[in-house]
């Protein structure tokens, strides 16, 4: 055993929560940005501005035409799996190789192929640094293990991953759609929760491919956190914490969780109000990419997400076209809302003292 471990450790081989479920999940949603939600805006920006260049096919594969954003698009699975291999120190070999493997569980994964991605990519990479060094002939050794246990995975259990994810996300759907009220809240606070949290909200809700209604309740959540954050710590951080935050992410702030975990009751509120709000008034979905539903005003990626849909769905014919009401829903859900509840209610928690200024500092 003894000799086992020190394998493992030489292999920089590391069995843990924080490894696989906080390290390579927020990998793996930077893997899928880069790919299927930066493919998604360049569409977007090419067809709202009729760029040409952006807007045109530039390549046809099996009958297949694609974009500019259409190729990135097509290279999610491959640029997760890559992704997944450098959060987890892969040497090269293994990494290059894993973009066979990503490919594989992605399609074979369907519509929730990110969670195929996740575990097939995982136990790939992990495979392949086992045997990396370890023969004469690594060149060959290491990519045919890799890729053969990636392949072999993917048929296996790509699929059922897959389905299981999509159910997950079909039921949580249907359930907003059913109780958008009760549904708003629980979506809202749960997703923005995790995006505060060092695991990655937005793989989760790409992960189980959260759109529709419960995705506007997510992006509503999402957008609390981060709004919330950037003004609540205003004074201690000034326009830096605003920016850091507000379209960076309150991921900042998780230090100061941890030392006051009462700096987390405003914007934590603010979620639970909005999300129904968003669910319930404004009836806001996001038909756009689900990896949208949990960035929130990141790189303003959720409201960018919310509008592609739009666009999306006027394509389709499913929706006439964007109205007022469609702009100023989205306005107060993402920024105006979640500023103001997060600020009163700031101002209540510091006036009960459980807040006092320096809390928030970053």
């Amino acid at each position: 055993m003894a000799s086992f471990s020190s394998f493992l450790k030489r292999k920089d081989i590391i069995i843990s929560g924080k490894r696989y479920g906080i390290d390579a999940l927020g990998a793996m949603a930077q893997g899928l940005f880069c790919s299927l939600l930066i493919g998604t805006i360049i569409n977007t920006i090419g067809v709202q501005l009729h760029i040409s260049a952006l807007s045109q096919t530039v390549a046809t594969i099996g009958g297949i035409k694609y974009t500019v954003g259409g190729l990135a698009m097509a290279m999610g699975g491959p640029a997760m799996a890559c992704a997944i291999g450098y959060a987890l120190a892969a040497p090269p070999l293994v990494l290059f190789s894993l973009i066979t493997v990503g490919f594989a569980s992605n399609a074979l994964g369907g519509a929730g192929g990110p969670l195929a991605v996740l575990f097939v990519a995982i136990i790939a990479a992990e495979c392949g640094k086992a045997v990396s060094k370890e023969t004469k002939v690594d060149i060959l050794v290491t990519p045919s293990v890799t890729i053969g246990i990636g392949i072999a995975l993917s048929w296996l259990i790509a699929p059922a991953l897959g389905n299981a994810a999509m159910k997950m996300g079909d039921i949580i759907m249907w359930a907003t759609e059913l109780q958008p009220l009760l549904m708003g809240i629980i979506v809202a606070v749960v997703v923005g929760i995790a995006l505060t949290l060092p695991i990655s909200s937005a793989a989760i809700c790409a992960a189980l491919g959260l759109t529709g209604l419960a995705g506007g309740a997510a992006l509503a959540g999402c957008c609390a956190q981060m709004v919330g954050f950037a003004v609540a710590s205003y004074e201690d951080n000034g326009v830096g914490g605003l920016v850091s935050q507000g379209v960076g992410t309150s991921m900042l702030q998780m230090g100061n969780i941890v030392r006051n975990p009462r700096i987390w009751i405003a914007p934590t509120i603010a979620s639970a109000i909005t999300g129904p709000i968003a669910t319930c008034v404004f009836h806001l979905k996001m038909n756009g990419p689900a990896i949208a539903s949990g960035m929130g005003t990141c790189g303003l990626v959720g409201p960018l997400g919310v509008y592609s849909g739009w666009i999306a769905d006027i394509a389709k014919g499913t929706k006439v076209g964007i109205t007022s009401m469609d702009w100023l829903g989205l306005i107060l859900i993402s920024v105006v809302l979640p500023a103001i509840l997060t600020i009163l209610l700031h101002k209540a928690v510091k006036r009960a003292g459980w807040v006092k200024a320096g809390d928030q500092k970053l």
